[in-house]
């Protein structure tokens, strides 16, 4: 059976250093402009470093957790310098109807999009690959299973 994922992941909880904090602080601007401008009832991000080794992958799939809705919105900071497409790694975002969408994971790129909507895999990539990535989460929506 393939693996599932092959990244190694470091959960920030209480960041460390100053650009952890200038990291969730920026993010902390960001979940806020969203609920003024969408209503999205976005509570606190959670979020990881992941270092995927190269030839590491991550299978198909979505981030909102089965019997949950906390996860709203998926987004990645990449934190890679000088990527080419040629170094693989890209973020596959399933569209619909068969489409997908490509993403590299060009140091300083955000990309964010609804946890529960696009199914998502990150391709092998041919070098190390880091990126901080993580959820915009909401309060469990009343009845939900």
């Amino acid at each position: 059976m393939p693996e599932v994922r092959g990244d190694f992941i470091a959960w920030v909880s209480q960041p460390e250093r100053d650009a952890e904090q200038l990291l969730l602080g920026k993010l902390e601007e960001l979940r806020a402009a969203l609920n003024r401008a969408l209503m999205t009832g976005l509570e606190d991000f959670q979020g990881h470093f992941a270092l995927y080794p190269s030839g590491a992958a991550y299978a198909r799939h979505f981030d909102r957790l089965v019997g949950s809705d906390v996860r709203a919105i998926s987004a990645a900071l990449y934190l890679n310098d000088a990527w080419q497409p040629e170094d693989g790694g890209q973020l596959r975002i399933y569209t619909g109807g068969g489409a997908s969408h490509d993403v590299l994971p060009q140091g300083g790129r955000l990309v964010a999009f609804q946890s529960d909507r696009f199914e998502h895999e990150v391709l092998p990539a041919r070098r190390e690959r880091l990126s901080f990535t993580g959820w915009f989460r909401r309060r469990p929506l009343e009845g939900f299973v």
